[in-house]
């Protein structure tokens, strides 16, 4: 069975050493919904998910020291993208395009997205962004491809995890770990489908 999430991914660290992956899909299995992973200084991996159903399917699919369930409020208009949880507030400010941008432009729509595609080009795209992969095993016997059709900079941020100010900016790294893939070193937001095959 296939399964295909199609929105965008945010990727960005802080100066307090919080790192975070936030999605926001317009369109998925579970309709639209925002879910927000987490890994801490300590390396805690943890997971900030809207309901059961969709904690259930992303823990299945990714690894998580502690899953919280609750609304999660993710807004992305124009150059901003806001995030709202019990445990997180965060303001995000986009920039221009990220690097590579250009050149992902020049792959149409339907093959930017396909798993055959995916899967050929992913040794090139490990090379080119160190620890990105855009095919491979996930949790559960799935496999899982990323296609990224779009990339945009994130220029600054500000808020808060539980009650520790995040302060600034910082690169993501060292890589977080809740897959096969992390999401690249330079802050960045991703246009992207996420297709899941399941066994």
């Amino acid at each position: 069975m296939r399964t295909r999430f199609n929105g965008h991914i945010a990727g960005f660290g802080t100066e307090a050493g919080i790192r975070f992956v936030v999605g926001v899909w317009q369109s998925s299995p579970f309709g639209a919904f925002a879910d927000v992973m987490v890994q801490t200084v300590d390396d805690r991996r943890i997971l900030l998910a809207p309901t059961d159903e969709v904690a259930e399917f992303i823990s299945a699919t990714y690894t998580f020291d502690d899953i919280r369930v609750g609304s999660v409020i993710a807004e992305l208009d124009g150059d901003r993208l806001t995030v709202s949880t019990a445990d997180l507030e965060v303001r995000v400010r986009l920039g221009g395009p990220a690097r590579f941008d250009r050149l992902l432009r020049l792959v149409p729509a339907r093959l930017a997205g396909a798993p055959w595609w995916l899967r050929i080009i992913n040794p090139v795209a490990g090379l080119l962004v160190p620890g990105v992969h855009t095919a491979g095993t996930a949790g559960g016997g799935r496999r899982e491809y990323y296609g990224v059709r779009r990339t945009r900079c994130i220029e600054a941020l500000s808020g808060r995890f539980g009650p520790v100010p995040l302060g600034g900016l910082a690169d993501l790294a060292p890589p977080v770990a809740f897959g096969f893939s992390s999401a690249p070193a330079d802050p960045q937001l991703v246009a992207v489908t996420t297709t899941i095959d399941l066994p």
